[in-house]
């Protein structure tokens, strides 16, 4: 496509400067809407329709000027984009989203930096991790300044940073964060699908570097241990979370684990 471009090389953290856009659109889109929607789709394991559904969302955003909502569903876009491995309307995204926060000054704020960390997130997962890696600090500089170090937003910002790291073969650095991410969920409610994550992330971290590394064995007990909590909610995110992890199971011989795993996400889509 002609308008197709790579998202800048060297991230100058100088354009997400100055006073945050306050001013009212004049027809504003209903976004909790949107996002209900959207969650009925992807609990409901509809990933693709969900993608479809916020394309469509995004051409009515901008025909109204509704920059935004244009934002939430360029974020959300970003995440189907990674799922759905379409790196071409993922990187187009990302710069979208960029030059949406530079125009409006949102660079320095809470929600201008949790899209920040997607973007970052979306260019890690489409072979742009080192390029991401100043994205990632400067979201987390932002969520210092304004949020609790608790906060669960850091979190998210720990994992997709570690993956970063890792996949520049930055191993000390990947596995401060993953460790620092897991702090933060041990203090937020049912955190035990995201640390079962990290533990995955974890065992295949130590892989890299050593594939007899002990810590292998125990990082994957614990993902299965967080993964059967008998408090955990076998939701949607529950689902998307084990057809995550489930892979990882497979891929060290973990094989009954990993095809409970499987059969109890396809009876939770099935029951959506």
């Amino acid at each position: 496509m002609s308008d197709y471009q790579e998202p800048y090389c060297c991230f100058d953290a100088s354009q997400y400067t100055g006073t945050p856009d306050t001013e009212p659109v004049k027809a504003p889109v209903d976004v909790p809407g949107i996002i209900a929607g959207l969650d009925r789709l992807n609990n409901g394991g509809r990933e693709a329709d969900g993608m479809a559904y916020l394309e469509q969302w995004l051409a009515v955003c901008r025909e109204k000027g509704d920059w935004r909502a244009e934002l939430t569903v360029l974020s959300e876009l970003l995440g189907q984009y990674r799922r759905r491995n379409e790196r071409e309307k993922g990187i187009r995204t990302v710069n979208e989203a960029l030059e949406l926060l530079r125009a409006h000054h949102m660079g320095n704020t809470v929600s201008g930096a949790t899209i920040l960390l997607n973007a970052a997130t979306t260019m890690k997962c489409f072979r742009l991790a080192e390029e991401s890696i100043p994205v990632f600090r400067h979201a987390a500089r932002v969520y210092a300044e304004h949020l609790d170090p608790l906060d669960y937003r850091f979190a998210g910002l720990y994992n997709n940073m570690a993956l970063s790291y890792a996949d520049i073969g930055e191993a000390e650095n990947a596995e401060k964060y993953y460790r620092a991410a897991i702090r933060v969920l041990e203090h937020c409610p049912s955190p035990q699908n995201d640390i079962a994550a990290t533990w995955c992330n974890l065992a295949e971290l130590y892989e890299k570097a050593d594939p007899e590394d002990p810590r292998i064995d125990s990082s994957l007990e614990n993902a299965w241990e967080n993964l059967n909590d008998p408090s955990l909610p076998r939701d949607g995110y529950h689902a998307f979370t084990i057809s995550k992890c489930a892979p990882t199971f497979d891929h060290f011989g973990y094989f009954l684990y990993a095809a409970e795993l499987k059969k109890r996400a396809k009876e939770i889509y099935e029951g959506a």
